[in-house]
């Protein structure tokens, strides 16, 4: 007997577990279904920029974020015992009224999926795990997936999250174009240690053959992760006692000092971007999709970026009688920004760039694709434009970033006079003209973009009609 389904989302990482949450909320029947029988249990991607912040305040997650979580320390340089110097993780950023969350927020990847996971399950839905993809064959109408346990699954559409390996994407045929960012393997490891302090990430420059060795204290755990980096054709222990070899071998501690190795793995950075995201009625998203060296913290962030865009388009088609071309534009402005951010990963984990600015995400848009249209002319050089993300502000006594929260559009109207007839999938607000903004018509998309911008209502009927917007 085969089950059905609207979406089919494989993997119940960030990337899957987002998608889950930003369908449900919509109304769109989505099965999340992972190979393994739990959660991943590693804290690797651990940084989650601003622009994410974002995206998970929208979700109905930033409280539990912001609680296990915490703000990135400063880095200790030690040489033969002694604090030397200082590291500074990131390069000074500065808060300003059009971004809440200014500066990285530190949380481990299996704390940000158990997070994700409660979120799901209050929206009524959880992960159907040990459930092993082993194939699947699309129509068009839809995609039929098999699993090992012998069962199917009919799904309108099937969304590939399943990893860097993705069997979705090898089943395809859609190739990976990309380079080693380095021949160096890297152990990570999750641990519990003696005697290193947790105000600081203690940093332990490179010494004879080995490379450099960082001990992060993981905000809101009791634990560190190691990071370390070895010659090229290592073969890297992945045991407590290698891992303990190791730390001892570069440092000051013990190796009695580690005292409990929860979590380890391995891995060469490289740097590689899918040849397509969509093939038919499937779509690759996260690191099936483009995979980083985890210099500079974009993997998971780029990941869950691609859920949010992926999101509300499925939902348009599925529930709001969208056209069924608008999911064109997931691959159209994904592969891109996805693009330009393996470009930043790498230049991060080289030298050749500071994490900052270009590596929170904030900069990044649509500007120049098929659903960014601008209206209006001789607009100035820092102008908000159709296809830029939406700022926050405060209109008229009342937040921006409130008014967009939730999966609905928004037409702001900026001392200019809005149409007189708005359907119920857009909400509306009037005030004055605000700084960022300034005057006229903006309407937001749901994931928090300058769809459309004009001086007066001339082409804004047009362009909602075109997207199914009631």
């Amino acid at each position: 007997m085969t089950n059905h389904t609207d979406v089919l989302i494989v993997g119940a990482g960030p990337t899957g577990l987002a998608l889950g949450i930003d369908l449900a909320r919509r109304g769109v029947d989505a099965l999340v279904v992972e190979k393994a029988d739990a959660l991943f249990p590693g804290s690797r991607g651990k940084g989650i920029q601003p622009r994410t912040m974002e995206v998970l305040d929208d979700l109905g997650v930033i409280g539990a974020i912001l609680a296990k979580g915490g703000a990135y320390p400063t880095g200790a340089v030690w040489k033969d015992g002694r604090k030397v110097g200082e590291h500074r993780m990131f390069e000074p950023s500065e808060t300003d009224p059009d971004t809440p969350y200014g500066t990285p927020w530190m949380v481990p990847q299996w704390r940000t999926q158990e997070i994700l996971s409660t979120r799901l399950a209050e929206l009524g839905k959880a992960v159907d795990f040990g459930h092993e993809v082993t194939g699947f064959t699309q129509d068009e109408t839809g995609v039929t997936v098999e699993f090992a346990s012998g069962t199917a699954v009919r799904a309108r559409y099937l969304v590939a999250a399943d990893g860097g390996r993705s069997l979705v994407r090898r089943t395809l045929g859609i190739g990976m174009t990309g380079e080693t960012v380095d021949p160096h393997p890297m152990l990570v490891a999750d641990v519990r240690l003696t005697g290193l302090d947790r105000d600081n990430v203690h940093v332990f420059p490179p010494h004879g053959d080995d490379g450099f060795l960082a001990i992060f204290p993981l905000a809101g755990t009791e634990d560190f992760q190691v990071i370390a980096q070895f010659p090229e054709g290592t073969a890297v222990d992945l045991s407590l006692d290698g891992v303990r070899a190791t730390v001892a071998a570069r440092t000051h501690l013990a190796p009695e000092d580690v005292t409990e190795l929860r979590w380890a793995s391995n891995f060469q950075p490289r740097a590689a971007l899918a040849d397509r995201f969509r093939a038919g009625r499937v779509f690759l998203a996260g690191d099936a999709a483009h995979v980083h060296s985890p210099a500079g913290g974009q993997g998971l962030n780029t990941s869950v970026q691609d859920a949010y865009n992926l999101g509300w388009k499925l939902g348009a088609v599925l529930r709001e009688g969208a056209p069924e071309s608008l999911l064109d534009t997931y691959e159209e402005e994904r592969l891109p920004n996805a693009a330009d951010m393996l470009g930043i990963s790498t230049q991060v984990h080289r030298g050749e760039l500071e994490r900052g600015r270009a590596t929170q995400q904030l900069a990044l848009g649509y500007r120049g694709r098929s659903l960014s249209l601008d209206t209006r002319t001789d607009l100035p050089e820092d102008a908000l434009r159709a296809g830029d993300r939406a700022p926050d502000r405060t209109v008229d006594g009342v937040r921006l970033f409130d008014t967009f929260r939730g999966p609905h559009w928004t037409l702001l109207a900026l001392d200019t006079k809005p149409p007189t007839a708005v359907g119920d999938s857009v909400r509306v607000l009037e005030g004055p003209a605000v700084e960022t903004y300034g005057t006229g018509l903006f309407l937001i998309r749901p994931d928090g973009y300058v769809g459309w911008a004009g001086t007066t209502e001339d082409g804004l009927a047009e362009y909602a009609k075109r997207y199914g917007l009631r």
